[in-house]
């Protein structure tokens, strides 16, 4: 019997999140759709193609009228409308209609891809959200956002739409690359920062099973992320009050990706947002300094960076006002009142921006003296 988690969409249940270690539940979970009477499209990169595209294809072969495979080359380069246009191209060969049914089988850059190709194939098609990344199981297939990158700037084209299921195989985790999968934790960590105190705790106290991918505790800690973000989303569907703290690290985080040109893995970037974001935070006097440090080391032996040295601060200062997170010409900055409480401020000055971002511009070596 696998855990299960209700969303809640304007009070009224929405769709469930299913947790469970392997794929041998997809189909049952599936056919409570009525799939043997739809098409089913499943997209996917090239990576988890490879990895599980024959799997889930036959699986749900035995509970479709039929089901197809499409995937786009791996990578946030390929998070455009030009891939949601392939995409398209697609679907209206094999001649699907409005009551078929698109599956995201991937991270977070699949799952926003086919949410956002489900919102707009002829004005809405359903889709089920099959997360296989740590990001992806624990921040990204929640709450409904969808979208592409535009000319290198982050989801500024998407939608809100709604999945119909959210499946879970927490055993796939055991299949990321030790980079992938430490990106992924700082969305978790981010989770415990902004409203679980007792949560960032438990994280701490479990690192050692988290390094070693057990499926016990990763079930555990993908559910208990899973929980704040329902807290958040629930509230706040559309984004337009406290959902916003989920882009606590955000603002800062994104310019650094796009600096980089996408060399970096989003949550290396977050990482760094959070530590500028909590260095702000320290700044104004919401958290001691001790606690500004405490945020900065613990995630070091996560395996994420606290620093940089090959960024201008100049250049991510201009990047954070094209933010799509800019609201009447002021961003949105999310900060710290201690570990596990944060709120969503519009008063962060260029000047602080700057002094934030050079203080991660520090190399190792430096901070260590």
């Amino acid at each position: 019997m696998a855990n299960r988690m209700t969303i809640n969409y304007e009070k009224k249940p929405c769709y469930d999140i299913v947790f469970a270690r392997d794929f041998s539940l997809l189909a049952d979970e599936l056919s409570a759709f009525e799939t043997s009477e739809r098409r089913v499209a499943v997209i996917c990169d090239t990576n988890t193609e490879r990895l599980f595209g024959e799997e889930v294809q036959t699986l749900l072969s035995g509970c479709c009228k039929k089901v197809i495979l499409h995937a786009f080359p791996a990578g946030e380069a390929h998070k455009t409308l030009d891939t949601v246009k392939d995409i398209y191209k697609h679907l209206i060969e094999e001649k699907f209609d409005r009551k078929d049914l698109l599956v995201a089988l991937g991270g977070g850059v699949v799952g926003d891809i086919t949410g956002y190709a489900a919102a707009t194939y002829l004005r809405g098609i359903d889709f089920v959200q099959i997360p296989t990344t740590l990001i992806a199981q624990s921040d990204s297939s929640i709450g409904g956002k969808t979208g592409v990158d535009f000319d290198g700037y982050k989801n500024m084209v998407g939608a809100f739409y709604m999945p119909k299921l959210v499946y879970m195989n927490v055993g796939a985790l055991k299949e990321l690359d030790d980079r992938q999968f430490y990106a992924g934790f700082a969305e978790v960590m981010k989770h415990g920062l902004i409203k679980d105190a007792a949560f960032y705790e438990w994280l701490l106290d479990h690192m050692y099973e988290i390094h070693d991918r057990d499926l016990e505790v990763c079930e555990e800690m993908v559910m208990r992320s899973c929980s704040v973000k329902k807290l958040v989303v629930e509230k706040d569907p559309t984004e337009k009050g406290d959902r916003a703290l989920l882009n606590f690290g955000h603002t800062i985080g994104h310019a650094i990706e796009k600096a980089k040109n996408f060399e970096m893995l989003h949550g290396e970037c977050i990482a760094l947002g959070m530590v500028a974001a909590a260095y702000i935070a320290w700044k104004r006097e919401n958290i001691s300094m001790e606690e500004y440090y405490e945020v900065r080391d613990m995630f070091v032996p996560f395996n994420l960076p606290i620093s940089i040295d090959d960024i201008d601060p100049e250049e991510i200062l201009a990047l954070t006002k094209s933010d799509k997170k800019m609201d009447g010409g002021q961003i949105k900055f999310v900060l710290l009142k201690k570990v596990g409480k944060a709120f969503v401020d519009r008063t962060v000055t260029d000047e602080e921006i700057l002094l934030a971002v050079k203080e991660i511009c520090f190399s190792e070596e430096d901070m260590k003296e």
